[in-house]
């Protein structure tokens, strides 16, 4: 493992039926005005919002409403929604959803205090932001660990990319499994395999010599699929539902990148091809890790057989067999959960979005292999 400092800011609160005394609890350490921040309308649909805006009206708070943040969420409404902060006076952002909500939040937290343009503070000037309104979030839709760290996607529609910006950690994030039971499974195996990729997408970092964080990140990830599996089968399963709220959680609070300078290149992927389509992120991740990882096999073949041996559980005669059987453990999974394995089942099917997403995607330090452009659009093709 690699020297690192450890500091982690958000608070939790885990459990079944935790969210009314989280919340109130929090909102006693909190200013007067609070904007309610929220995607679509199964917020409204399923009477979760009534409740919450009951709380917080309990609580003595003037209450702003922000929703409509999509599921990819764009520049444009950081940009919104930092002008309402900004206009009502917001002491405290709560953001109650998914990572789209819980991303633009971020954002929007860090916009607020600044004068000038955050894409061009953090993309030109190469200098991130130190002041921000006080937020924290309700996780409605769990897999992205989104509410886990101050990094956030966004979609800038001008520029036609979709990536990474700093913003704001929250000071709690209230993790309830009952919040999640209005999702439609596709959205929970969605969900979850998001998390099963940052997690392998750790583990393929450096250093590839065994360490304690890259053995934790196993269990997680035996854990993900274990309960993936279990909940599929048996949707009212509490248990499988906390289970893998809490690995999303692991997977994003930093503990399994201690040490490690971490992969993401499937994820840098999936995000410009999400620029030009919208796509779902955790269905268009399953397109790609497979087809990613069978080109990466010469360079990654010893961490990829440890990972089919330790996780998948399946073991060949060489480590080039173990690392492909591996490989193909993982794609069988992703067809037993129903995600798709190519871009036509999304409704993707022109040559040109790849071409470009594989033109202005990140090319991370992390990968066992660095790859050229014209690599990453075959890479890409290949899931046509």
């Amino acid at each position: 493992m690699d020297k690192f400092t450890y500091n982690y800011p958000v608070r939790q609160y885990f459990g079944r039926g935790c969210a009314e005394s989280a919340i109130k609890e929090e909102m006693a350490r909190v200013g007067q005005n609070v904007m309610l921040a929220y995607g679509g309308g199964s917020l409204k649909r399923t009477g979760l919002y009534d409740r919450i805006m009951g709380w917080l009206h309990e609580c003595g708070k003037t209450v702003t409403d922000f929703g409509g943040i999509m599921p990819n969420p764009t520049y444009a409404k950081v940009q919104q929604g930092a002008r309402l902060v900004r206009d009502a006076g917001i002491d405290f952002i709560l953001a109650v959803g998914g990572g789209s909500v819980i991303d633009c939040c971020k954002i929007i937290s860090a916009q607020a205090r600044l004068d000038e343009d955050i894409w061009e503070m953090q993309y030109t000037g190469h200098r991130y932001p130190t002041d921000f309104v006080p937020m924290g979030a309700v996780v409605t839709a769990s897999g992205t660990g989104a509410e886990q760290n101050n990094g956030a996607v966004i979609t800038h529609g001008e520029k036609k990319l979709k990536q990474p910006l700093v913003g704001a950690y929250h000071t709690f994030a209230v993790l309830d499994s009952d919040l999640t039971l209005t999702l439609p499974m596709r959205q929970v195996a969605s969900g979850a395999f998001d998390t099963l990729s940052h997690c392998m997408e750790t583990y393929m970092g450096r250093p590839h010599d065994t360490n304690l964080s890259d053995e934790i990140n196993e269990a997680v990830m035996r854990n993900v699929i274990k309960n993936l599996r279990s909940l599929l089968a048996n949707p009212s399963d509490d248990f499988a539902r906390g289970e893998l709220m809490w690995a999303s959680v692991m997977a994003e609070n930093g503990l399994l990148k201690l040490g490690k300078v971490t992969d993401f290149q499937c994820h840098m992927l999936e995000h410009a091809v999400g620029a030009y389509t919208d796509c779902n992120h955790g269905q268009g991740l399953a397109v790609i890790h497979p087809v990613l990882y069978r080109h990466l096999l010469a360079e990654g073949k010893y961490k990829l057989a440890r990972m089919a041996e330790r996780v998948w559980g399946v073991k060949g005669a060489t480590v080039e067999q173990t690392a492909m059987l591996g490989i193909d453990a993982l794609a069988a999974f992703i067809r037993e959960i129903g995600l798709p394995t190519h871009w036509s089942e999304m409704g993707i099917t022109d040559e040109r979005v790849m071409r470009a997403a594989a033109d202005t995607c990140f090319i991370t330090p992390g990968c066992c292999r660095r790859f050229s452009r014209d690599e990453l659009y075959e890479v890409l093709k290949e899931g046509m």
